[in-house]
């Protein structure tokens, strides 16, 4: 009779290779490193000079809308009507009282859109907006 062990037969791999996934969280690493600066971007609008730097304010208090030179809005980046503008700034003011609505208004486009939206912040009680200007100091 022979005594051969089983044990050779029905080893069980107990280490796991985490190289691929090592190689998947880098690659997610990258992805992520290179699409946030691209998600905090606004639209490109050319502000005019002048102002003055902030004081704090928190992030989740700032809205942000860009009014471009042919006289189109974003909010938040994404195109909207100036009617949708009004009711989301509306809706974010009620559940925020201490909302600040950053207007960035392209120094080459209409004045009357900045003005729009501007009258249409304050018939809805929103007091608080900045109209941003270029840095000067970066030159």
């Amino acid at each position: 009779m022979r005594r051969f062990s089983q044990r050779n037969n029905l080893v069980t791999l107990s280490d796991i290779n985490i190289t691929p996934l090592l190689d998947l969280a880098f690659v997610l690493l990258i992805i992520f490193v290179i699409t946030t600066p691209l998600l905090e971007q606004g639209m490109d609008v050319k502000l005019p000079p002048g102002g003055r730097p902030d004081g704090k304010l928190e992030k989740d208090d700032i809205r942000q809308v860009d009014v471009t030179q042919d006289g189109r809005f974003f909010l938040g980046g994404k195109p909207k009507l100036l009617d949708q503008i009004e009711a989301d700034l509306v809706r974010d003011f009620g559940k925020n009282p201490n909302l600040t609505v950053f207007i960035r208004a392209d120094e080459n486009g209409r004045v009357r859109d900045a003005y729009a939206l501007i009258d249409r912040c304050q018939k809805n009680g929103l007091f608080r907006f900045s109209l941003r200007t270029a840095d000067n100091s970066k030159k």
